[in-house]
């Protein structure tokens, strides 16, 4: 079975790179073709990787600006061409499940969810860019074409992989298609436990984006004056220093094993948005440390309130705060929070995908190929 893999851009990691990874051990022959890819900004390993780009990838700026191109990465999907594969596997959050297949290849979508920014969190990005009237009239066409672009390109794929039930739900209210659940992988070795007191500090491990909704933390703490670090990078960074007070700290990108030993010595990892998954509390969990998150999205299905973390009801700081008072009342089980996590590792996650694909592709081929005698033929 030839596979190709698909991945929208790889400029920084994240959940999705680290899902790349995965598959990449699970299907190690498979190319894996993105529009950008900076290879200064990955881990090592993926320099190994057989990593195929579009034309976007040679133009001015594309791995510093990456953004500046976005209205271009759908057109660039379409260009690749996948004939001599059996089986590609987009991973998508935006745009790889748009790429072009022919009717011998079966196109399977690994979509974290639909592109949030055009859809769920639309609004909330037209509320940044008030007082900006050209922006915000570009942001509105601009995203009305990636909307249409969107739903016409979900009729391109063959079989829809939803990262959790959250995701499943938001595929079927805007593509109105079904989707099956393989929750994304953890490499639990990376993560040691901690059983020990922890360290005086909370922890955010995030990107820093306006969906992270890492201002709600920043501020919180501001309010409460207990030790706060930071650790990601991204374009709210100057807004949200300045935000902060001197008890947060940020320490921008950090390389795994930093994150693992801040995960290990930290009070609670706080997990401020609603996403659709969400690998960070998961990874802290791993380490045998709770979780204090927004009570929506993904954190549902990973979270037991007062068990592996708590949960507040509303993304506003004061309800942040009245969750960090609840919190430091309870006591958590580190070994308890830790087997939890283990339903999430990747071993768990390879064989899982793995069936998948073989089981999928031999459904495509004996739904578009069946034999006349009834048995089936090879396309």
């Amino acid at each position: 079975m030839r596979m190709a893999i698909v991945y929208d851009y790889l400029t920084q990691m994240g959940g999705g790179e680290r899902v790349i990874r995965a598959l990449n051990r699970v299907f190690p022959e498979a190319p894996i073709y993105t529009a950008v890819y900076d290879r200064n900004a990955l881990a090592a390993d993926f320099r190994r990787m057989d990593i195929r780009t579009s034309f976007i990838d040679r133009w001015p700026l594309s791995h510093r600006k990456f953004e500046w191109y976005i209205p271009f990465y759908g057109f660039a999907m379409e260009q690749f061409d996948f004939r001599p594969y059996d089986v590609v596997l987009s991973v998508s959050t935006m745009v790889a499940k748009g790429v072009l297949t022919g009717h011998r290849t079966c196109h399977i979508s690994l979509c974290f969810t639909p592109m949030r920014w055009a859809w769920d969190l639309y609004q909330n990005y037209l509320d940044e860019l008030r007082g900006r009237f050209l922006l915000r009239l570009a942001f509105r066409a601009f995203t009305h074409y990636y909307r249409l672009w969107d739903v016409a390109s979900a009729a391109r794929v063959n079989y829809f992989v939803a990262g959790s039930q959250v995701a499943a739900r938001r595929i079927r209210k805007h593509y109105g298609r079904d989707s099956d659940v393989i929750h994304p992988p953890i490499e639990l070795g990376r993560f040691q436990p901690n059983h020990q007191p922890p360290d005086d500090f909370y922890l955010v491990v995030s990107r820093l984006v306006l969906a992270k909704r890492v201002d709600l933390a920043v501020r919180a703490f501001a309010q409460m004056g207990k030790p706060l670090v930071v650790i990601g990078a991204g374009e709210r960074l100057p807004s949200l220093q300045r935000l902060a007070t001197p008890n947060v700290t940020f320490l921008g990108y950090q390389p795994d094993h930093v994150v693992s030993e801040y995960c290990a010595r930290c009070r609670a990892l706080v997990f401020p948005g609603e996403e659709d998954f969400g690998l960070a509390p998961v990874e802290a969990q791993a380490c045998g440390r709770p979780v204090i998150a927004y009570a929506a999205g993904g954190a549902l299905e990973i979270i037991r309130d007062g068990v592996t973390g708590v949960f507040f009801e509303e993304q506003e700081p004061e309800s942040l705060v009245n969750a960090v008072a609840r919190f430091e009342k309870l006591n958590f089980d580190s070994r308890a929070i830790r087997s939890s996590a283990e339903r999430f590792g990747e071993g768990i996650f390879s064989d899982t995908i793995r069936r998948y694909v073989i089981e999928k592709h031999q459904d495509y081929l004996s739904q578009f190929f069946p034999h006349p005698n009834g048995g089936q033929k090879t396309p």
